[in-house]
């Protein structure tokens, strides 16, 4: 008769799963990106040496490929924030709300004697 708390409710289980996935696969592409041009630089320095211009080593658009890379993920993070968490989470409220609309009225309605 009464709700279930937030985390009871399976909608609300599956939300907080496509959450972690989603930030999980976003932490993963940008460590990979940043870590690897690291030990590259670290370790491969010949490699990032390399000219690819008359004064520019492959190591100058790597580290902007980085940059770039941080600011896609965070694109993609912040894109799918309002466009598919929000919405669900908004759509739970609005439900929750309105099953805790129906339990107080039953509630009045089981004081009353009716």
């Amino acid at each position: 008769m009464f709700a279930m708390s937030w985390s009871d409710q399976a909608e609300f289980k599956s939300l907080v799963f496509k959450k972690r996935l989603v930030t999980t696969a976003l932490t993963l592409s940008m460590s990979v990106g940043y870590f690897g041009f690291i030990l590259l630089l670290a370790y491969n320095k010949a490699c990032l040496a390399q000219k690819v211009g008359d004064h520019v080593t492959l190591g100058i658009p790597m580290g902007l490929g980085v940059i770039v890379l941080a600011w896609l993920v965070t694109g993609v993070y912040v894109w799918w924030a309002n466009e598919v968490y929000d919405k669900e989470a908004n759509k739970m409220k609005i439900n929750w709300a309105n099953d805790m609309y129906d339990q107080a009225a039953v509630a009045m309605k089981i004081r009353k004697g009716a």
